[in-house]
């Protein structure tokens, strides 16, 4: 994937953090769940679409065996991970592959719409008339957004080190607008959270970033590794990280 917006335009692949991402990137705190149930996700009787669904994470921690759920994502890799991780927990989600602004979905189809974490690497314009079509009457489109906070030491050291060997690298992921009137009547949360690591999580998130597995070539994130390992053994075991959590939401 290329985006002259991105990274200057260096090519990145989600593909290559699936098995990183499934595993580390679970992370979004028990408030994020809450506040989203309580505007409707996943509730009993709703259907419910989750776009640039990755591995699957939030369809997987928020489901309910009373709703209609389907998960889309562009890459297959990630795709086959949720669909292994739904599976042993025994929950009946609808996986598929497919960009968010093309899902070939039935038009009025759900009640409820969320991208989290991924609304930036969109054609805002395109997924617009998608969320659109998709959506029925008086149904909410959310979007979520979760950034480590750069004054957070651990935080920032890691990043410093990623930059030093993936110079192209954008990590304050500035180009995901939370803020973006895609529709009327935009209403922006935000909260913090201190998200708890071991050392050997932590470095697992970093490896799922978009700077490291998913566009370095394998000599840079070796040695990008064994650095960061290193750093992190200055740290305790334990530790948590300071993260700063944004939800937009517009009800349609």
């Amino acid at each position: 994937m290329k985006n002259k917006n991105i990274d200057g335009g260096k090519e990145f692949d989600w593909g290559n953090t699936s098995e990183k991402y499934a595993q580390y990137r679970d992370i979004y705190p028990k408030e994020l769940y809450d506040r989203l149930r309580a505007l409707g996700v996943g509730i009993d009787g709703t259907a419910w679409l989750d776009l640039g669904t990755g591995t699957g994470i939030l369809p997987q921690n928020l489901y309910n065996p009373h709703a209609d759920i389907t998960a889309v994502d562009i890459s297959a890799e990630q795709i086959n991970f949720a669909k292994q991780n739904a599976q042993k927990n025994n929950q009946r989600i609808n996986f598929i592959t497919a960009p968010a602004e093309n899902t070939r979905l039935p038009d009025n189809s759900f009640d409820c719409i969320t991208a989290a974490q991924c609304f930036g690497y969109f054609d805002r314009e395109v997924i617009k008339t998608e969320i659109s079509r998709l959506i029925r009457k008086n149904g909410i489109f959310i979007k979520v957004f979760m950034d480590w906070c750069l004054d957070d030491e651990i935080a920032a050291k890691s990043i410093d080190l990623v930059k030093k060997y993936n110079s192209k690298w954008s990590a304050e992921n500035g180009f995901e607008d939370v803020y973006d009137d895609l529709f009327e009547g935009r209403v922006t949360e935000s909260f913090y959270a201190e998200i708890p690591f071991t050392r050997e999580s932590w470095h697992g998130r970093m490896c799922a970033c978009r700077g490291t597995l998913a566009s370095m070539d394998e000599k840079q994130f070796e040695s990008w590794s064994t650095a960061h390992i290193k750093m992190l053994a200055d740290y305790p075991e334990r530790f948590t990280v300071k993260h700063k959590i944004y939800i937009s939401y517009f009800k349609l």
